[in-house]
């Protein structure tokens, strides 16, 4: 069942139809505080969720959200599309975004994008030396602290732990981890990420293959 969480009725309905075509189940609410209202009672495999909503906006619904440890999968819809705002999103845990007006049938592919990544890891734990690795969570403990790393460097960790020992490019990296590359062609930012997480996690797991790209040893 997915969440569509989204004040435009018109494009709410066309969600609905579009989604309903590709043999999704979903509901429709007009704000966060109803989809808050929703969430004490549905389990949810995906929130399709506007920014520019009544009252709450969808970001401090998103906040609220990972704050609470809930990981439900959130696809972002906004008339927004500058690169802080997009940062600002995929930091605080969202899956990915689209920019208004949409194509739906990359809409549709987002989704099925968004749903394959959710099953990279089928396991509730994960033991590397010291440390201990909970996909469901997006939680690492090592020596029993957690160790507080952003959705997004989570999520670049287990593509790296389910392509262990293949090389991996940026551009493969772009695509299977948050869908920039094609618009947002950041060259750095691959790099950028990798050494975050060497610095909170251990440095010499994610080697460098020059002129290849990185794999985790």
């Amino acid at each position: 069942m997915f969440l569509i969480v989204e004040d435009n009725k018109l494009l709410a309905k066309n969600i609905h139809q579009i989604l309903s075509l590709n043999e999704f189940d979903s509901e429709i609410v007009r704000s966060a505080e109803q989809a808050e209202e929703n969430f004490r009672e549905e389990k949810y495999n995906l929130i399709i969720l506007d920014i520019n909503l009544p009252w709450k906006n969808g970001f401090e619904f998103l906040q609220e959200l990972r704050k609470n440890g809930d990981n439900t999968p959130v696809l972002i819809l906004t008339s927004k599309n500058t690169t802080d705002d997009i940062v600002a999103w995929l930091e605080y845990g969202a899956d990915d975004y689209m920019s208004k007006p949409f194509d739906m049938s990359e809409f549709i592919a987002r989704i099925n994008s968004i749903l394959r990544r959710q099953n990279w890891i089928k396991t509730d734990k994960i033991e590397i030396n010291e440390y201990e690795i909970y996909p469901n969570e997006e939680k690492i403990m090592q020596w029993k602290q957690e160790i507080w790393i952003s959705s997004l460097e989570f999520k670049l960790l287990m593509y790296f732990i389910k392509n262990k020992w293949n090389i991996i490019n940026r551009e493969e990296i772009y695509e299977e981890v948050w869908w920039w590359f094609e618009d947002h062609m950041f060259s750095r930012s691959v790099d950028v990420y990798i050494s975050n997480l060497r610095k909170k996690l251990w440095w010499d797991f994610i080697k460098t293959k020059k002129g290849s790209g990185y794999y985790l040893e």
